[in-house]
């Protein structure tokens, strides 16, 4: 791929962890140069994070290598003076100043919206927050399972016995960095029309709201609140996880056309004539006698030949794998979903990295270097500073 979408785009990433990394790199695989602003010694606290206790040590943790591969590091202090002039003459020369401070932190440093705006009338600003930067909750801190617990999202995940539960990612995070990278092209895109800067209030609640879907809007629709339901999919039936001859499979049977196939290939057409069993509806009702019915029959073979079978007969099924497992399928790599990469450190180790998902004109967006050692930058800092300014001042006079 000669050209990526935001290729030129210059991005200044004061963000940590999660939410704020997961964005920037989506903006630096669609080919934007980030640039991350790091607390001088300390850094993102990501590099303390994972289940290598010597990455840690090292200020390399797994959760750090996970989402920062492909940009840079310099260290500012932002409590000093110097620190703050430094920062602000980046500022000049950036595309998007990205940070997921508390709300207000970032203002209280001396760089608020009007003093942003002041120094770059053409700079995309995006902070992300838990509840954003206005409202009661606007001061309280918040990581995933904060957001996810009062999404709501939790009372629907699991059984009835077993809900609440936290989904098993950050999901909330992940959902809000992609909200994050979403509006910040949207941004880019009206700029190059106006010429005119936007700031990009990002709340993890509410885009973790927005992405439970079904679950807020059938409540808000019908009156009647979701219930957790394990495995099962409240929309149909048989449409959940069911019990193969060697572990779980999931079959989404949605459609009418899908169930009649299912029962021919289970020698299950029985199933047709019951009258608890005749459409979808009967079925939502008698989910659990239908379930037992079918896994009766799936237990005769494993999830994979069940997986093959009813898949080339257009019924959706899919194997329950493991993260061990899912990383090394076939489909993943014949995309190149994981680009491979030398560890930061120079140990010769490889890194894996996970890509976007999508294909650009058929090829995979990959990173092209390593995550950065903290500060490893921190040699080029004006001269990176000068280009971006020299760039900005072009782009304002063309």
């Amino acid at each position: 791929m000669h050209k990526r979408p935001l290729d030129g785009v210059r991005v200044l990433d004061l963000t940590n962890v999660l939410a704020g990394p997961y964005c920037s790199y989506q903006l630096m695989l669609l080919g934007a140069e980030v640039v991350k602003v790091e607390v001088p010694g300390q850094g993102d606290l990501a590099r303390q994070l994972g289940p290598d206790p010597d990455l840690n040590r090292a200020g390399i943790g797994a959760s750090f290598l996970a989402q920062n591969a492909g940009k840079k590091s310099v260290e500012i202090d932002l409590k000093d003076p110097a620190g703050r002039a430094a920062l602000e003459d980046m500022v000049r020369g950036a595309d998007v100043l990205l940070e997921n401070f508390r709300a207000g932190v970032l203002d209280r440093l001396g760089f608020g919206w009007p003093r942003l705006r002041e120094l770059n009338p053409g700079l995309v600003y995006c902070a992300i927050s838990g509840f954003g930067q206005t409202g009661p909750m606007s001061q309280a801190p918040a990581y995933d399972q904060i957001i996810q617990g009062l999404s709501g999202m939790m009372s629907v995940t699991g059984t009835r016995e077993a809900a609440p539960l936290r989904v098993g990612f950050p999901v909330c995070d992940t959902v809000g960095g992609l909200a994050a990278a979403l509006h910040i092209c949207a941004a880019l895109a009206g700029r190059s029309v106006t010429g005119e800067g936007t700031f990009l209030d990002v709340s993890m609640l509410e885009a973790a709201v927005s992405a439970m879907g079904w679950a807020v809007s059938n409540y808000m629709v019908s009156g009647v609140p979701p219930e957790p339901m394990g495995n099962q999919n409240a929309t149909a039936a048989p449409s959940g996880t069911f019990d193969a001859a060697d572990g779980p499979l999931n079959i989404a049977a949605n459609r009418q056309r899908q169930f009649e196939t299912l029962c021919d290939i289970l020698g299950r057409r029985d199933l047709l004539g019951d009258p608890r069993f005749a459409d979808r509806e009967a079925r939502k009702l008698h989910r659990a006698e239908l379930d037992r019915e079918l896994n009766a029959s799936l237990r005769r073979r494993t999830a994979r030949e069940w997986e093959e079978v009813l898949g080339a007969a257009g019924v959706p099924a899919a194997r329950v794998t493991s993260v061990p497992q899912v990383v090394e399928l076939d489909q993943l790599r014949h995309r190149g979903f994981f680009t491979e990469l030398p560890f930061p450190d120079g140990s010769g180790r490889v890194l894996r990295v996970a890509g976007s998902g999508v294909l650009h004109d058929g090829e995979p967006l990959r990173p092209a270097t390593p995550p950065p050692l903290l500060g490893e930058q921190n040699g080029e800092r004006h001269a990176l500073t000068s280009r971006w300014n020299a760039a900005a001042e072009g782009a304002v006079t063309s």
